[in-house]
Order: structure tokens, then sequence, then C-alpha cells
């Protein structure tokens, strides 16, 4: 396979992976983008690159943190001819997707991303070291710890409750 068609395999999963992380449809193409743009223009690097998805990881996990850096302005679409969103059948459902990103977006940025490639990219924990440029320990203290407190806010916890030891 040519590398560049390589690239493009990975794009539904890059768009997946953007959208959760940033919650918002515009922002997470534009992520997207921008991080296709950036791989397109090193393809030099290609021949040395041993794993695609982890490298293209790597650069959207990059720009992502320049972006939360750099301080944005964010504005709302306001028009009459935009149409109303219609009411799905299963609000229960729905209500629980909104409950976990609501939960999902309460959690510190280092732990949703590592929860976020392990879950929902299914990577397996070298990987994710590898694209976030940090130790494999990192990556599993900062996934149980992530896990453990998503797990208070969705029960209704403000916090994860710790046992403690009775003596």
């Amino acid at each position: 396979m040519r590398n560049d068609q390589q690239l493009l395999t990975w794009l539904p999963r890059l768009r997946r992976y953007a959208r959760a992380l940033v919650n918002d449809r515009d922002d997470a193409d534009d992520l997207v983008q921008d991080t296709l743009e950036r791989a397109w223009a090193k393809s030099g690097l290609w021949g040395g690159v041993a794993d695609m998805r982890a490298w293209l990881f790597s650069i959207m996990h990059n720009l992502h943190v320049d972006g939360v850096r750099r301080p944005r302005l964010h504005t709302v679409t306001m028009d009459d001819d935009t149409p109303e969103v219609p009411v799905a059948a299963r609000q229960g459902e729905r209500l629980a997707v909104l409950d976990l990103q609501a939960a999902l977006d309460l959690l510190p940025v280092q732990q949703k991303e590592v929860l976020l490639l392990v879950a929902l990219e299914d990577m397996a924990y070298a990987d994710v070291a590898q694209a976030l440029g940090i130790p494999i320990g990192t990556v599993m203290s900062r996934l149980s710890r992530g896990r453990e407190r998503l797990r208070g806010l969705m029960e209704g916890r403000a916090e994860p409750v710790h046992l403690k030891v009775v003596k």
C-alpha cells in the first residue's frame, strides 16, 4: 500500500478521536485537516515511520496541545434559518451519552487523551505512550486515574471515593 493511501486509511479514526477530544464537530474537522496537512508536509519522513497510526495521533496530540495553550475566542453562529434539531425517540440513551461527554469534559486533558486513545481508538499502551511522547507507566497511571474519576463523575460523585483502611 502506498503511503498516501495508508495515510487516508486512518482518516475515520482520526476524525472519531478528534470529535471525542474537542467535543465540537467543526473544531474536530479542523484538527483532522491540520493533522493531515502537517503529515503531508512531512511526507519525506514517511519512509522512516514504522507505525503510521501512532505517528498521526502524535501529530494530532501535539496540534491539540498547542491549540489548548493558545487563547481562543469562542463564537456561536446565530441565524433565523437554522432548523431545530429533531428529538430522538431514544432520549434516555442520548442523555446517557451527553452525561458521558460532560463527564469526559471534566477530566484533565492528559487523562482524557489517554482514556480516549485506549478506550475509543483501542490503542495499545505502548502505542499511546509513543503517540503522546510519555512513558508507558505514565499512560497506565493516567488511564487508571481517569477511569476512576470518570466512574465517580458518572455516579454523581464530584471526586472518586478512595477506600480507607480501618484498623
